[in-house]
């Protein structure tokens, strides 16, 4: 009997070999629903044998507002930039491998404390395993934005690169799609949408999603969806996160060495040019990561003292009063008993609310602790 990785070996083949149109995307989507329930039976015997004893992965603490990945081949400079961008000295070689392990740094800008995680190079087959891919993989699926670095000179890195993230499951400055799949229990699979016509036919979608392994279930439409759509939301573990492409090395390119660079890049996908080693666009690639990790900011008011309207707390826009808590000091969740907020998350001025209360830019908090 085959084993999973030989039938997803298999099932890859036949799509590499049948060519995508309206009449054969049903069809594909089919083989990559069966890819994706394969995938996931894989991941789950890989998890039992982790929890049995198995090999473990980086062991990276998180700390900061947010964390970004720098992702690249070996020897692409990232080493050298996570050192201009934070007081990390990570190891620099003119050799392949030289970071083994994930370092991490913190990068202080703007009042936030944004941590930046330099990993070993990815490599052609990361997802499979290959070069400690998949410890690799699990780093930067938990991070907030992803950092692709290449430089000038490799034109094929950012196509590996991008497609082995994508194998694992991360869809890169994308917005999640307007699928919805409800299992029954009984009734067979029933596809609901407002759409007068859609890309797919309700029976290329009930296809996929039996390719799946699910033979009753509900599933809504709100958007036009892709085969890869479809099989995104079956699997359920998919990352969505924003991603910037980093060009380093431009101290040593021309004009026609950027130029076939960016062609190669995926169109409406933000770059940023740098040199890790003369530090020219350094400070615009700080702005751009802090303009895009969604923080907001929130001004404190201690109990019977002013506002401190100079200084806010740099928080992440889904950031609670607990969350703001936690942040301040852990005896401030220990000994709470109410907050105040008067701002755009407020009903009215001053409003009592509790530890999950969701905060909003440029709100004021007062947090009022008990007397222990």
């Amino acid at each position: 009997m085959a084993t999973i990785e030989e039938q997803i070996k298999s099932l890859e083949d036949e799509i590499s070999k049948t060519k995508y149109n309206k009449a054969t995307q049903g069809h594909i989507g089919k083989l990559k629903a069966k890819i994706a329930a394969l995938r996931q039976r894989k991941e789950k015997a890989q998890a039992h044998s982790r929890s049995s004893g198995g090999s473990k992965g980086f062991e990276v603490k998180k700390s900061g507002d947010a964390s970004v990945a720098l992702v690249g081949f070996p020897s692409v400079g990232k080493s050298s930039l996570i050192s201009q961008l934070t007081e990390v000295e990570s190891d620099a070689g003119n050799f392949e491998f030289t970071t083994l392990t994930c370092i991490p740094g913190i990068m202080e800008h703007r009042g936030a404390k944004i941590q930046i995680l330099d990993l070993p190079g990815l490599i052609k087959g990361a997802s499979e395993g290959k070069g400690r891919g998949r410890e690799i993989l699990n780093v930067i699926r938990g991070s907030d934005m992803v950092l692709y670095v290449i430089d000038p000179f490799q034109k094929a890195h950012f196509g590996v690169l991008d497609q082995e993230l994508w194998k694992a499951g991360m869809r890169l400055n994308q917005s999640p799609p307007q699928v919805f799949v409800t299992r029954t229990k009984r009734g067979g699979i029933e596809v609901r949408s407002t759409l007068e016509q859609t890309n797919l036919s309700d029976e290329e979608i009930q296809a996929i999603v039996r390719s799946f392994g699910i033979v009753s279930a509900t599933v809504t439409l709100r958007t036009d969806v892709t085969d890869d759509h479809i099989v995104d939301t079956l699997a359920g573990n998919r990352i969505y996160s924003r991603s910037v492409v980093v060009v380093n090395k431009i101290d040593l390119a021309n004009e026609d060495d950027m130029a076939k660079t960016h062609e190669v890049l995926p169109e409406g996908w933000p770059v940023l040019n740098v040199s890790a080693k003369t530090g020219e666009g350094l400070e615009n690639m700080k702005d751009f990561i802090f303009d895009n990790l969604s923080f907001m900011s929130i001004f404190l008011k201690p109990q019977g003292q002013e506002a401190d309207l100079i200084e806010p707390l740099i928080v992440k826009d889904t950031s609670t009063v607990r969350d703001v808590c936690a942040k301040l000091h852990r005896d401030f969740l220990r000994k709470f008993r109410y907050a105040r907020v008067k701002g755009p998350s407020a009903k009215f001025d001053w409003q009592r609310v509790g530890l999950d209360h969701l905060l909003k830019d440029q709100d004021l908090l007062t947090v009022i602790l008990r007397k222990l």
